[in-house]
């Protein structure tokens, strides 16, 4: 469920924009994490979603890795 896309999408078709098939708001959290692998990176930032960054009643969330580690293959 995602009620506040749910009244932008009807608010842009009320304007007038009818081409809007659909409409999701939501937010992005980035992270520079130092960890020794990609999956202690996951691990870790999915423990912080856990406990800290994610409320689990009204948001879901997705870790990802973005760009290559810091000396890798060094």
């Amino acid at each position: 469920m995602d009620p506040q896309g749910k009244a932008v999408h009807h608010a842009l078709n009320s304007l007038g924009w009818q081409e809007v098939v659909e409409a999701r708001v939501g937010k992005a959290i980035h992270l520079d994490v130092e960890a020794g692998s990609e999956a202690e990176a996951t691990d870790k930032v999915e423990a912080m979603c856990r406990k800290l960054l994610a409320n689990p009643v009204t948001e879901d969330y997705q870790v990802s890795v973005i760009g290559a580690l810091e000396g890798a293959g060094s």
